[in-house]
């Protein structure tokens, strides 16, 4: 495939090999939907709007659900790529069918796995344990996307307030939670910090790359005993959230603080919270105790 499309679904791909550590088997379905797609609107699928996507999700109209699903979840996933990279302003995605057969769960890490990740970064030598340090803290004390903390601007930390603003997804504005651990790590490494740049973690003349972030975080797996595959920084936002609602945040509390447009979004943290649920309505519906006993 050759045209305008074909350099942006390759830097997809790599993002998603890089940041997500999506298998080759999932790269290669990804680029088939695409590339599916790019042929029959012609080479202009990065350009498309609301209108040509709902054109052509009308010849997925025969197929199974777990196809429909799959097409739209990977033009979702391409557009959102786009709007982070400031390739486009606006996402066209909303307009494509929603058909689910059912969703896939995120990567969970226990809290003994993220307290090994700490202890691991705690434990390398000089400035790199430092930028570690800072670059966990905010992964998983914050809840940061990749993308949010390595282009992090050297001010938006600030070391006596307890939250940042960030512009996130779709250059949306959101207050995050920087925690006192965080802000302690960010000033340890504010003073060891290359100088004479901009950015909070530079690398040469400009930011951190998602890709080395995700090597970093990878090898510390490995230091810390996780298989590596288990590592990016996606799957710590994960356990930010999945660690935040067991501990008994509200639902809405959490989607404003991890950015979702979409309530829905958020809804997949539920699955860890059932147990606790349970356990809530068994100690306090007014009910239970005039429920009969077991024999």
């Amino acid at each position: 495939m050759i045209g305008a499309d074909s350099s942006l679904i390759n830097r997809f791909l790599e993002m998603l090999a890089a940041e997500a550590g999506a298998a080759h088997n999932t790269l290669l379905a990804y680029r088939r939907d695409l590339e599916a797609a790019s042929a029959v609107l012609s080479d202009k699928l990065a350009e498309a709007g609301p209108g040509e996507l709902t054109r052509l999700s009308g010849q997925w109209e025969d197929m199974a659900k777990a196809s429909v699903a799959r097409k739209s979840a990977s033009l979702r996933r391409f557009f959102g790529f786009l709007v982070d990279e400031g390739v486009r302003a606006d996402d066209p995605s909303h307009a494509l069918p929603r058909v689910s057969p059912g969703r896939s769960l995120p990567r969970l890490l226990s809290h003994d796995e993220v307290e090994r990740l700490f202890a691991a970064a705690a434990m390398q030598v000089g400035d790199r344990g430092v930028r570690m340090s800072a670059l966990l803290e905010l992964l998983y004390g914050s809840g940061l996307r990749a993308t949010e903390l390595v282009s992090l601007d050297v001010r938006a930390i600030s070391v006596d307030q307890p939250f940042a603003i960030l512009r996130g997804k779709g250059s949306k504005e959101r207050m995050v939670p920087v925690s006192d651990r965080a802000r302690a790590a960010v000033s340890a490494w504010l003073k060891v910090r290359p100088v004479g740049s901009s950015w909070l973690f530079p690398s040469g003349k400009s930011f951190l790359s998602r890709v080395r972030l995700f090597q970093l975080l990878r090898d510390l797996g490995a230091e810390a005993g996780i298989a590596p595959e288990r590592i990016s920084p996606h799957v710590l936002r994960h356990a930010f959230a999945t660690h935040l609602l067991e501990g008994g945040a509200d639902l809405r509390v959490l989607q404003t603080l991890l950015g979702h447009s979409d309530i829905a979004t958020t809804e997949i943290y539920t699955h860890v919270d059932s147990k606790r649920l349970v356990d809530l309505v068994s100690r306090t519906h007014p009910l239970v105790d005039a429920l009969p006993s077991e024999p």
